[in-house]
């Protein structure tokens, strides 16, 4: 019995050895497996450095993005989709408004310090009365309205600007 099963595994490996042969030709440099050099054998491979704290620290501050400042309100824009109507509401930060059946609360509002007039970020929290539900919670960005938006059938809800006196 052992020896079939030798036999069948040897028949097996020298079917397969000429496709597997052909696959490790066509392999370049780029596809071969890298190895950390703190690992190799080779005595001229080279362990890259740890960055410093200050390149970590850099790095950190480069991916958080730009320094923000908090508006006093908000602009907001509200359209009705059946009919057309759209309605601006001026928010002061904890402020609620109504929008048809839509209930809009401005939790906060922040804009680039660096330029004011270049984008809003607007916290909200929209629920729908009839329902007495939440339809929406999370941050609205001016500039894409669409990344973070309300899904309702009827209404469509999106920040302006920030106000910041």
């Amino acid at each position: 019995m052992n020896d079939l099963l030798t036999r069948a595994c040897l028949c097996l490996l020298f079917i397969a050895g000429p496709a597997f042969a052909q696959e490790d030709e066509g392999q370049g440099e780029d596809e071969q497996l890298m190895i950390d050099p703190a690992f190799s054998d080779d005595p001229a491979a080279v362990v890259p450095a740890e960055p410093s704290a200050a390149e970590r620290q850099r790095a950190a501050d480069q991916a958080r993005g730009p320094e923000t400042a908090a508006g006093t309100g908000a602009l907001l824009r509200g359209l009705d989709k059946i009919t057309g109507r759209t309605e601006d509401f001026d928010l002061s930060v904890g402020q609620v408004a109504e929008f048809g059946r839509l209930e809009v609360r401005l939790s906060e509002c922040r804009y680039p310090a660096a330029d004011p007039t270049s984008d809003a970020y607007a916290e909200l929290t929209v629920t729908d009365k009839r329902a007495n539900a939440q339809v929406f919670a999370g941050w609205m960005v001016a500039s894409s309205p669409a990344l973070s938006a309300l899904d309702d059938s009827r209404y469509d809800v999106w920040v302006i600007s920030c106000n910041r006196s």
